[in-house]
């Protein structure tokens, strides 16, 4: 539970935690349950959670559907997740104004997993 005081943790996450610190599966088991029950755990929550503060650090849909991912969450949840951002060529447009537009900005939307049709629509002179 002190981990999930510091930051909220996917299901997965918080399982092997519990698995490097060699608590048993049954014993990991009953602790996420717990966890579930009493509200500390909640992957849908965690999903929402880290895709804002990942598109708040400017990073694309795909970036932010892939960590979601890598943290085990299923699709069902990183999909709406996703969905519930800002519109990512408004976010793409916000970053590329920020970065000083041209070339420079369209390559750091493409490595920030930013869509090619969002990074066009936010540098239409560039890649247009």
């Amino acid at each position: 539970m002190r981990a999930l005081a510091r930051r909220d943790l996917s299901t997965r996450q918080l399982d092997e935690r519990l698995a490097r610190a060699g608590v048993s599966a049954a014993a990991r088991r009953e602790a996420l349950e717990t966890a579930e029950r009493l509200g500390y755990l909640n992957d849908e929550r965690f999903a929402r959670g880290r895709a804002k503060a990942l598109a708040e650090r400017g990073l694309g849909d795909a970036a932010i559907a892939y960590d979601l991912e890598q943290a085990g969450l299923d699709e069902s949840l990183v999909a709406p997740a996703v969905g519930s951002l800002a519109p990512e060529p408004e976010r793409a447009k916000w970053l590329a104004s920020s970065l000083g537009g041209g070339l420079r900005a369209a390559r750091a939307l493409a490595r920030k997993g930013f869509a090619r049709e969002s990074i066009e629509s936010a540098l239409p002179e560039v890649l247009g």
